[in-house]
């Protein structure tokens, strides 16, 4: 997804060039940056909150006596 999101972003559909052109280049760094950065932010809030999840089961658990 990163590829085609960042491709489509940063180069147009019509190569003019065979190499990527310097603006290009740096469109595709920030881009794959940010992309990456975003993905390891939702990986710790889901696994945050996946373990509120964890967390409040077993409370609920031990409040009806089951294990």
């Amino acid at each position: 997804r990163m590829t085609q999101a960042c491709h489509r972003k940063c180069v147009p559909p019509h190569y003019k060039e065979a190499e990527l052109s310097k603006g290009e280049s740096i469109c595709l760094d920030r881009c794959v940056a940010k992309y990456l950065e975003v993905h390891e932010r939702m990986g710790k809030k889901l696994t945050e909150l996946s373990l509120q999840d964890e967390e409040l089961l077993k409370r609920m658990q031990q409040s009806t006596g089951t294990a």
